[in-house]
């Protein structure tokens, strides 16, 4: 392998935490930017078109995600697949690993799109939508699904350059396309007047323009690293590994999602001021996920690496180090929240049955974000040493069946919005529990075993 393609990060010798903490700082700042752009679409639509074109943008989160979902843990699958291969210094598998990645992203991206743009309607009418927010949430989510095949392919790739240890380019091409984005918000809403259609075209043109960038630097690589288009296609056998790590992996997500769609839909019952405060809550909550998304992906990297090179020590190591470091770090983002609520929402709307919505949620949830650090950290841990479905079948167990069953059964008794904000820190601390005694019961060589080629 040359110089120039080990550029790419081999995380299979020297300091554990400096691996970790430098994988997981650019992308820790490339979902802060990302989080910023979508933060800056509600605040842009709350300003310049109204609450009830925030209603519209801020109920988008779940419903996308759960369009979503499904194929962004595909990519995470193969990325523990490529991870291990890379690891183990296979170039033949990586190679056929990486362009059956991009083939099989390729049409899961042209199949999303096609159900995001016929079936929007009824999701929504199923969402139970208010009806003075379901025309403009339609607009918005078929403008976003026309370019969903971007949003996949960027998935793919940022997922192919992660495994290979390289986190610094997806952030380089995400700062470019956030402040694209912010820049056509303001022209598309704020000059334009374009209201809910204009940001989602923005989000949609810096969409293009991530994946774009991702597939330039692949095409770039050298060696068994480098994307050549011509030989995208299926190889069966990675492929067969890809749908094993990837299909629990996208179910978790699709559980969650569908979970989350549930909860909204018992959330827009309560009208459009409850939708647009727990929309804002949503937007500040979402940025105690960035240290937990980047320990989270720096874990199951450098864990698969590690196991692919037969040193189940030192994944063990990492994984604990990874661990407690989402945890302090999501807690500590966590009291912030607790104090800096009220101002935090405002920033999205400052109606004041909004702002008092918004708050609400926030001081229920925040004190226990550890306990959600903990839940990703640990299916983190999971997918690395290649045990996905321990995941899936915790949070069908705690975050779809007992949280939806918890809020549709209590709502019947107690007609309070607090209610949906409480299931969350319940179901956190239910799956916790589950997942640390998973944890414990790991077998770190066995697990190396079954992927290492030594």
């Amino acid at each position: 392998m040359s110089e120039k393609a080990r550029k790419v990060v081999d995380m299979t010798d020297g300091s554990i935490w400096r691996h970790i903490v430098r994988f997981a700082l650019p992308v820790l700042l490339g979902n802060l930017f990302q989080q910023l752009y979508n933060t800056f679409d509600s605040i842009v639509v709350g300003r310049f078109a109204g609450k009830e074109s925030l209603a519209a943008v801020s109920g988008s989160g779940n419903l996308i995600f759960m369009m979503t979902s499904f194929f962004i843990g595909l990519s995470i699958g193969a990325g523990v697949v490529i991870s291990h291969w890379f690891g183990g210094h296979d170039e033949k598998r990586l190679e056929a690993a990486i362009h059956t990645d991009v083939a099989f992203g390729a049409v899961c991206g042209l199949v999303l799109t096609a159900a995001g743009i016929c079936f929007t309607p009824q999701i929504l009418t199923w969402m139970r939508t208010p009806a003075d927010v379901l025309p403009l949430s339609t607009v918005y989510f078929r403008i976003y699904f026309a370019g969903s095949l971007a949003a996949v392919l960027y998935n793919t790739f940022t997922g192919i350059l992660q495994a290979m240890g390289d986190s610094r380019s997806p952030l380089r091409f995400l700062v470019i396309a956030s402040l694209t984005n912010v820049a056509l918000d303001l022209l598309f809403v704020g000059v334009f007047s374009m209201g809910v259609a204009g940001a989602a075209t923005a989000t949609v043109i810096s969409q293009v323009m991530s994946a774009a960038l991702c597939l330039r630097r692949l095409l770039r690589m050298e060696g068994s690293f480098r994307l050549d288009l011509k030989r995208v296609r299926f190889d069966r056998e990675e492929l067969r590994r890809i749908v094993r790590q990837g299909v629990p992996t996208g179910l978790q997500n699709s559980i969650i999602a569908i979970a989350n769609v549930t909860v909204q839909s018992h959330i827009n019952t309560f009208g459009s001021d409850t939708m647009a405060g727990y929309g804002a809550n949503a937007k500040v909550e979402g940025f105690v996920f960035l240290p937990i998304t980047a320990f989270s992906m720096a874990m199951t990297t450098f864990i698969g690496q590690n196991l692919g090179a037969g040193k189940d020590q030192r994944a063990k190591a990492g994984a604990r180090f990874g661990i407690l470091s989402a945890m302090v770090m999501a807690e500590s983002i966590g009291v912030l929240v607790y104090v800096l609520a009220p101002y935090a929402i405002r920033l999205f709307n400052d109606d004041p049955q909004v702002v008092a919505v918004g708050v609400r949620g926030a001081r229920i949830e925040s004190l226990f974000y550890f306990a959600l650090a903990m839940a990703h950290a640990i299916s983190a841990v999971m997918r690395g040493v290649g045990k996905a479905g321990i995941p899936m079948y915790t949070m069908l167990g705690c975050w779809c069946v007992l949280r939806v069953t918890y809020i549709t059964v209590t709502l019947r008794f107690v007609r309070d919005v607090a209610v949906i904000f409480w299931a969350y820190p319940l179901t956190w601390t239910v799956s916790c529990a589950v997942f640390a005694v998973c944890y414990f019961r790991i077998n770190w060589q066995q697990a190396a075993r079954s992927v290492s080629p030594y």
